[in-house]
């Protein structure tokens, strides 16, 4: 590939279970989309990703395969995620004439060094020069304007896709963590079970996703919100239109949301004293897409008795943390898990 030889620029990647997005270095967020891959069986080639992969999900015929290639957080299908990053760099790279680029990934903190070196190889792969890999609620916290490099103690809680991660942050270093494979996903597959459940309407991942959008909260709201939803009646087999009220959500995903606020309270138990009196009066900050669940903040607050702040665009965050990072690669440096310098 020729185009690696042109200037080089620096990507950084929010690798997620749900959504992949990426920075350039002095362009901000150039890419975000679906984490969806769609292959053809026979020739193993990209016929789509992202948004276009994403319609076809549930839709296929035989011969081609739309797959969700990370699953809570990790790789699941390393072939599918090495065809998407290398589709991803490939199109970043020649539509802003790239160079060889230095790469930041953010993954999840419960990541094993197989699942690190899977991350890496598929990067390096795709073309890049040299791969760092950060710890995402590190990058998060980066994203969210947080300081991370004092030393008193910050507390955030990315609610991704596939992992929720908790991380109490101090002196640049990540002093007590806890990943659950509890979010996203398993909010929206909540959804699916309750109507099934409650209405005996089958339902795609997909409308689960918008009905979680739409009206999915985590306390009562002031005014219920009901939305109309299709799918298929599970006597009949036709297709049916019910109505869920904001409420049943609240219902359908109220274990998830449970073992959420009892991961971020068991954090809160293991951290030392002296930065717990420094989160108490600075509050929890939240990042993630399952940040952005209405009145999730207002639960958190109750249950830990301490001030909850939703981060500005908590989607972006880590991929923010990554692109920062990469304007200040020398004094970040102990931020990264892998900073070996490899050539």
């Amino acid at each position: 590939m020729s185009f690696f030889g042109l200037g080089s620029k620096d990507i950084g990647i929010d690798l997620g279970t749900a959504n992949i997005l990426v920075t350039l270095k002095g362009k901000g967020i150039v890419l975000n989309e679906p984490s969806v891959v769609a292959i053809d069986r026979k020739s193993q080639r990209i016929i789509a990703t992202g948004h276009e992969a994403k319609e076809m999900l549930g839709r296929t015929p035989e011969q081609i395969k739309a797959i969700r290639p990370l699953k809570d957080g990790v790789i699941a299908d390393f072939t599918a995620t090495q065809l998407m990053l290398k589709n991803i760099i490939y199109k970043i790279a020649k539509r802003y004439n790239v160079g060889r680029p230095r790469v930041v990934v953010g993954v999840p903190s419960g990541i094993t060094e197989v699942e690190e070196r899977a991350v890496e190889e598929a990067v390096l792969q795709a073309g890049a020069k040299e791969v760092y890999l950060m710890e995402e609620p590190m990058a998060a916290a980066i994203g969210a304007n947080l300081d991370i490099a004092e030393p008193s103690g910050n507390i955030i809680v990315d609610i991704g896709g596939g992992t929720t991660e908790v991380a109490v942050i101090s002196l640049g270093g990540v002093v007590v963590s806890n990943s659950i494979r509890v979010a996203g996903d398993e909010l929206d597959e909540e959804i699916v079970n309750y109507i099934k459940r409650e209405m005996n309407l089958a339902i795609g991942e997909s409308t689960a996703e918008e009905i979680k959008k739409q009206i999915g909260c985590a306390m009562p709201l002031v005014t219920e919100m009901s939305l109309e939803v299709s799918g298929r009646d599970l006597t009949t087999g036709l297709p049916q239109t019910v109505k869920i009220t904001s409420t049943q959500v609240e219902e359908a995903i109220q274990e998830s949301i449970d073992k959420i606020v009892e991961i971020i309270k068991q954090t809160l138990e293991r951290t030392p004293p002296e930065l717990s009196s420094d989160i108490m009066e600075k509050g929890i900050f939240l990042s993630g897409g399952g940040a952005l669940i209405k009145n999730l903040d207002k639960l958190i607050s109750e249950r830990t008795e301490m001030p909850v702040y939703v981060a500005e665009d908590p989607l972006e965050c880590v991929v923010k943390g990554t692109g920062k990072t990469l304007e200040d690669l020398e004094r970040l440096k102990t931020v990264l898990i892998n900073s070996r310098n490899r050539k």
